[in-house]
């Protein structure tokens, strides 16, 4: 018999704040951190999410000592304020694992530099952060576009039931450089004004910045304040396009499918489903297929992105932070800007703050490269 593996902790580091707490209370009351930025000297104000850098150095200097304070990024300052809280509770053993979950780490050293800064490898950065808390393995990198938070949460899951390791702490973070959104400029997918997930009047992304991190185990104490069982995962490259998703939604389809099989649960027992709703045109689209595929059409659906933007690496394991947070105070946020359906089938788009009875949780993720994934969570 498999272990059961359980998340019973985690924090994260976003514009609406630097708490889960906090996060959920603004969500609640509606509140987007996605607003009109001057992202750099060469661009243009336009709508992201971004946290403000002041209040990121205020808060790093209220918690870590001056000695601490020295030569970290302002990414990496993100990812240590939200592990923070988790390994002061958490003690870290020889058996436990660090897993770093980036899109494009620390891409803007890149800048104006003739040489590679060492922390722009990704595994230099993880080895980094792993260092800065006494991690004693060695760092685990996921890096694979927009489905890397999700599959982080998979990877410590199978390392934990595989014996690989006992526990593990999942960090996933990212922030908004001009590398980013030259990329997303080149194909014309950044949106005009806040995105609408699904909506018919969407014209695009919003990018996001945050970091996330989660405590993983397969022997939670009695004290913990709450668990969430990972039933099942599941990740499905449909190898359709560099940059676009399958028409037919095969690999989200086919994750989905088989995350649901292993869990063991069945549509009807579906309760939410935090979805990844990118407010793209073909993605959205997709994903309806998909869940249509899989007669999730009825299960109530949101997408976050109206409130956090696409944030990357981070998009997936903060997204799967909040459905949970959903879980536990029994209530289903609205998928924000949505008004009128612009998809050609049918879902049960959440369009205002409901209570609801959560048990089980599918979070999905689909990405560039043609990459998919989805999670099962139960709350125990």
């Amino acid at each position: 018999m498999r272990k059961e593996i359980y998340i019973t902790d985690y924090n994260c580091v976003t514009p609406l704040g630097f708490d889960v707490e906090s996060n959920w209370k603004a969500l609640l009351e509606g509140q987007s951190g996605v607003t009109l930025h001057q992202v750099s000297d060469n661009l243009e104000a336009f709508f992201v999410s971004k946290i403000d850098s002041e209040k990121l150095e205020i808060e790093f200097k209220k918690l870590f000592n001056s000695a601490q304070n020295g030569n970290f990024t302002r990414l990496e300052k993100m990812f240590l304020l939200s592990l923070k809280s988790l390994v002061e509770k958490h003690p870290i053993s020889d058996e436990t694992a660090f897993i770093l979950s980036t899109t494009k780490g620390n891409i803007s050293l890149l800048k104006n530099k003739k040489d590679l800064p060492e922390s722009v490898y990704l595994s230099n950065l993880a080895q980094k952060l792993a260092d800065f808390f006494g991690f004693k393995t060695k760092p685990i990198v996921v890096s694979n576009a927009c489905v890397s938070g999700v599959m982080a949460i998979s990877v410590a899951k199978n390392m934990i039931q595989a014996g690989k390791y006992k526990d593990a702490f999942v960090i996933a973070g990212d922030e908004i450089s001009e590398f980013v959104i030259s990329g997303f400029n080149s194909f014309q997918a950044i949106g005009s004004e806040p995105c609408k997930p699904y909506d018919k009047n969407r014209n695009g992304i919003n990018l996001g910045e945050a970091a996330a991190a989660t405590y993983i185990t397969s022997t939670p104490s009695e004290n913990e304040k709450f668990k969430f069982k990972v039933l099942g995962d599941s990740a499905i490259n449909d190898a359709n396009h560099i940059s676009g998703p399958s028409r037919t939604g095969d690999g989200l389809f086919a994750s989905i499918q088989n995350a649901m099989t292993e869990a063991k649960v069945s549509a009807e027992q579906i309760d939410f489903i935090s979805a990844h709703g990118t407010a793209t045109l073909y993605n959205d689209e997709m994903e309806a297929i998909a869940f249509n595929r899989m007669e999730l059409q009825n299960v109530p659906l949101n997408s976050i992105k109206g409130y956090y933007g696409h944030c990357l690496g981070a998009s997936g394991l903060l997204e799967s932070i909040i459905s949970m947070e959903s879980a536990l105070h029994n209530t289903l946020i609205p998928s924000k800007n949505f008004e009128e359906m612009g998809i050609s089938q049918d879902l049960n788009i959440i369009k205002e703050n409901q209570p609801a009875e959560i048990k089980y949780i599918l979070k999905t993720a689909s990405g560039f490269g043609g990459c998919n994934a989805a999670i099962v969570l139960e709350k125990a």
